[in-house]
């Protein structure tokens, strides 16, 4: 599930396969299975677990798969454990790259990882080498219909503490600071809105652009990332468009 970069990727994301979603649901399932270890099976009781879900739903992962997928992580006797890991890094042309990762394998996550970013035209960095040039954002996506309005929206959101909204390309993008992202989205869901994406991401502060000859290795770079199993969220500065 790469990350965010303008509206390229939104778009990307709903051509994906079958075979794409069924990576992406393994993925997802990875992080009910975290959410549920740290905070119980109750999504009442647990915001992750409910944060989690709304992501689940927005990229249309069944209901008994989710359900299937709490019962899992809280039965007894169910080793799977997987730890959180970051990496940074840069891409062709020096673009700026985040991985994110939940794995029960430290050392062959990073060197599949590793592996890619040698492969193609990159290097892999030290924590903090890119990280600063982004912004954690609560971020939720919005398909454009006939039944919202847009002003409503602009207003509903704001009124839930969202700090920014955009309209481009059919779409609604709501930010908000991390923090406030669980309240903004269950205020917006009680009003009836759905989403294309509910989740929190690094936002890059600015996009950069690449050499033509370049763009091929930057996207089997991004490509071959996201088919990884650990691999659950990658973000670039790379401007698409």
């Amino acid at each position: 599930m790469s990350g965010h970069s303008k509206w390229a990727n939104i778009k990307h994301k709903k051509e994906k396969s079958d075979a794409s979603r069924g990576k992406v649901f393994t993925k997802i399932g990875r992080e009910i299975m975290v959410a549920v270890r740290s905070g119980g099976p109750d999504p009442n009781s647990n915001s992750r677990l409910r944060d989690v879900i709304a992501k689940a739903k927005a990229n249309n992962v069944p209901n008994d798969t989710i359900a299937k997928s709490i019962k899992k992580a809280s039965g007894e006797g169910n080793a799977e454990s997987y730890e959180q890991i970051t990496y940074e890094g840069y891409g062709p042309n020096g673009v700026a790259v985040i991985v994110e990762a939940m794995t029960d394998n430290r050392n062959r996550t990073a060197s599949d990882v590793r592996h890619f970013f040698d492969k193609f035209g990159g290097n892999l960095g030290t924590n903090g080498c890119v990280s600063y040039l982004f912004d954690k954002k609560g971020v939720l996506i919005i398909e454009e219909n006939a039944k919202i309005d847009a002003d409503q929206l602009m207003m509903d959101a704001l009124e839930a503490g969202a700090e920014d909204f955009e309209n481009e390309d059919e779409l609604y993008e709501i930010t908000c600071d991390p923090t406030q992202f669980s309240s903004v989205r269950e205020a917006l869901e009680q009003k009836g809105y759905e989403f294309l994406e509910a989740e929190i991401q690094m936002i890059p502060q600015t996009y950069v652009k690449i050499d033509d000859d370049k763009i091929p290795s930057m996207e089997k770079l991004i490509d071959n990332l996201d088919d990884l199993d650990d691999v659950q969220n990658i973000y670039h500065n790379w401007d698409q468009e």
